[in-house]
């Protein structure tokens, strides 16, 4: 088990703690950027590299330094917790019970395509996210791309949370109940809010949940083994097998569920699948060969190998995108 203390420091802009760990273990940029959570964002006026963000109804301010994580806490509760009940809750949300670097020897030894992402891509942690936050997060993914998905995240939050604070003129919000989302107008508001199909898929999954027994639907979820979690979650509107593996895998706990979009499909056709290349769909029958394929490769964590896979191609993606458009830039300057 992978033990992380407790240690308090300060400095002038108020009161910070340690959780120790060493920095191979976890890494905050490739972690809270890198598609799980939408709920993070980078401290662009900080002169070291801050993130701040909302989890456990709580704000947090997390900064990485080299032998562990600085963070603070910001909530609405006037009687604060002790420092060791926030110790334990990002400890949680880190899942830093398992140790990464056993593992990513693992998977090197078992992958060269996977040694090679881990060089720069070590310490990615599979975060555990609130289930309900997950679900609704993840329904607003479906044909989207990251600044899109977090600017709708936080457009629930502020309509149907509770307000967290005010820091430095922004209002931070918790992500809503299941009940809230389920109201009558939400549907409409959403729609008017750029949600677009989303907004009837957000509405009618709420209330199917609160229909069949709200919290109880949620916690009852959360003991079921990986084939019926999944089952029940295609049960929501809005939800195919792809968002319910990422449900499956960073709320749930199932950490062989392989979710396959198109980055996995196409690193599964480039490294390792290459027959499948020639397919035009990702069918069922497809997706699962995938799947169970790294499954076999990694093991039973495989869910958590292959989003360092994931990561690495995603900043690959966001490399081309970016090179396109300066390109593009610079043909219209010489035009």
């Amino acid at each position: 088990m992978f033990n992380g203390g407790l240690n308090e420091t300060v400095n002038m802009n108020g009161k910070w703690f340690k959780l120790l760990c060493k920095n191979t273990e976890v890494q905050l940029t490739g972690t809270l950027n890198g598609g799980q959570s939408f709920r993070w964002r980078k401290v662009e006026k900080s002169p070291e590299q801050q993130w701040i963000g909302v989890f456990a109804d709580k704000l947090w301010t997390l900064q990485q330094v080299d032998d562990g994580i600085l963070y603070k806490v910001n909530e609405n509760n006037v009687k604060t917790c002790p420092e060791e009940h926030y110790n334990e809750l990002l400890r949680n949300y880190l899942n830093l019970d398992v140790e990464l670097a056993p593992l990513y020897e693992q998977w090197s030894e078992k992958d060269p395509n996977f040694c090679e992402a881990a060089k720069q891509f070590y310490g990615i942690r599979i975060l555990r996210q609130d289930i309900t936050e997950n679900i609704f997060s993840f329904i607003c993914s479906q044909n989207n791309h990251i600044s899109r998905i977090t600017s709708m995240v936080e457009k629930l939050a502020t309509f149907y949370g509770d307000q967290i604070c005010d820091l430095d003129g922004i209002s931070y919000y918790t992500f809503p109940k299941v009940d809230k989302l389920a109201s009558d107008d939400v549907e409409n508001k959403l729609r008017k809010n750029g949600f677009g199909y989303r907004a009837k898929y957000i509405s009618q999954s709420a209330k199917f949940i609160m229909d069949n027994g709200g919290e109880k639907w949620i916690h009852d979820l959360q003991q079921l083994e990986y084939p019926e979690a999944k089952k029940r979650l295609l049960s929501l509107m809005g939800i195919g097998a792809k968002v319910a593996d990422c449900i499956c895998l960073m709320s749930l706990g199932h950490l062989q569920a392989i979710p396959v979009d198109t980055h996995i499909y196409q690193i599964a056709t480039r490294w390792y699948m290459p027959k499948l290349a020639k397919q035009k769909t990702v069918t069922e029958k497809i997706y699962n060969e995938i799947g169970d394929y790294f499954r076999t490769l990694y093991g039973p964590l495989a869910g958590w190998a292959h989003t360092v896979l994931f990561c690495a191609d995603l900043k690959k993606f966001q490399e081309n995108q970016s090179e396109k458009k300066s390109h593009k830039r610079k043909k219209k300057e010489d035009s």
